[in-house]
């Protein structure tokens, strides 16, 4: 298992984001969360397999259809940060 932290940068809180990025993420396996930042940003720490995280990456950097993603940043992060299930916080 792996994990990944990333922050999405852009037009990325009020259009849905955070709970179109959970629907993904548990379509695709994973666990983790996705939250508002108070910068505007959202930050989504995913855990899995390596194939799902490429996979909700590649989601992320275009999001949902009202959203306008300027930015994603990929860090690494520990598979326990994730806890169980997927949930936005």
């Amino acid at each position: 298992m792996s994990a990944a932290r990333f922050i999405v940068s852009g037009r990325v809180q009020g259009v849905f984001f955070r709970a179109s990025a959970r629907d993904q993420a548990l379509a695709l396996g994973l666990r983790g969360f996705a939250r508002n930042l108070p910068d505007g940003r959202v930050e989504v720490l995913a855990a899995g397999d390596d194939v799902a995280l490429d996979r909700l990456a590649a989601w992320l950097r275009q999001g949902p259809e009202m959203a306008r993603v300027d930015d994603l940043e990929r860090l690494a992060a520990l598979d326990d940060e994730a806890g169980e299930g997927f949930f936005v916080t």
